[in-house]
């Protein structure tokens, strides 16, 4: 069973920001196959099915994105999901609008939503997926991740969110290092 994961924050006052192109990804995926989050579990929204032939959840942790490790950890331990089973979804400041960045481990790179997921599984053998939100030189950090993206910015947005999506649907077959070299375009 494939664990795909996507960050952000709950609460409308968050939908559609910079923070919560994770939610975007999973709620793309979801789009594209008239799929739903119908079921809730340890503070988390989910799909649970098959999806190209591969057992499948698909998570958007309710916890905000700082404790987003406390469901997580909790999927994993529930539904016994190996590590490299695993896919985390969230934004990156110092990758563009447009691109995405996969890695099969690491460190969380200053993002606390993955930090905490690390912290709480003891491992930095996670793949994750980092979605370009942009770097900006702006002194009020969280302001900008929670803002919405621009007009000229949403229809590049919109591409990445389906690159993104494509990605994922690709890892449910496939090893995260095949995702890379796929992927990872520079």
């Amino acid at each position: 069973m494939k664990l795909i994961v996507g960050l952000g924050n709950p609460g409308n006052e968050y939908v559609n920001t910079r923070h919560n192109a994770g939610f975007l990804v999973i709620d793309r995926i979801c789009d594209r196959l008239n799929l739903s989050l119908n079921k809730v579990k340890f503070k988390g929204e989910y799909y649970q099915g098959t999806i190209n032939n591969e057992k499948v959840i698909l998570l958007k942790p309710q916890t905000y994105m700082n404790l987003s490790g406390e469901c997580v950890s909790q999927f994993v331990k529930y539904f016994d999901i190996a590590h490299e089973d695993i896919l985390v979804i969230f934004d990156d400041m110092d990758t563009d609008v447009g691109k995405i960045r996969l890695r099969a481990s690491g460190s969380a790179g200053g993002q606390n939503g993955m930090k905490n997921i690390i912290d709480h599984l003891g491992s930095k053998d996670i793949a994750r997926l980092r979605v370009g939100i942009g770097k900006k030189t702006i002194p009020d950090v969280k302001k900008y991740v929670l803002s919405r993206f621009k007009d000229d910015e949403i229809p590049v947005f919109n591409e990445v969110l389906d690159n993104a999506s494509d990605a994922c649907l690709y890892f449910l077959n496939h090893s995260i290092d095949k995702v890379m070299n796929i992927y990872n375009i520079k």
